[in-house]
């Protein structure tokens, strides 16, 4: 870890947090605010086992609810799969969630959570927005398998 990161308080996914330890994964993002949606993604282990879920939801109001949801689906990963997420993930980093310019935009949000993290950095950011688009593509190729 970095003496800038140590001092922020970030850790960096791969080498502070290694792909045994990551329990949670999720990514949202609001593509409208008229009509409402949004997509999310969300990465998880369950019983050793990993798991992939999306949804989307639209709908005519805010917030949307449940109800609101068009599209989902729960896939269980292979290990080769969550190698290739948690590729996605190295060398991002996370931090203390903060109040910040993009607040109430449309994301997208990136929140991981892994063993023993005290619930204090949870706020993830991709290394690069190559990664993050790299990221996106996968979770599209995952949902169309």
């Amino acid at each position: 870890m970095s003496f800038t990161d140590l001092m922020s308080g970030k850790k960096t996914v791969g080498k502070d947090i290694k792909q045994e330890d990551i329990t949670e994964f999720y990514y949202t993002y609001a593509t409208s605010t008229f009509p409402p949606d949004y997509q999310r993604y969300r990465f998880y282990v369950e019983d050793g086992v990993h798991y992939f879920y999306h949804e989307k939801r639209e709908g005519e109001h805010w917030p949307l609810e449940e109800d609101d949801i068009t599209v989902c689906g729960t896939k269980e990963l292979t290990e080769e799969e969550w190698n290739a997420f948690f590729e996605c993930l190295s060398g991002g980093t996370v931090q203390k969630r903060s109040d910040d310019v993009v607040d109430g935009d449309a994301g997208p949000w990136f929140y991981l959570y892994w063993k023993n993290d005290h619930g204090d950095l949870q706020e993830y950011r991709f290394a690069s927005w190559d990664d993050e688009k790299a990221f996106e593509e996968f979770c599209i190729r995952l949902m169309n398998r």
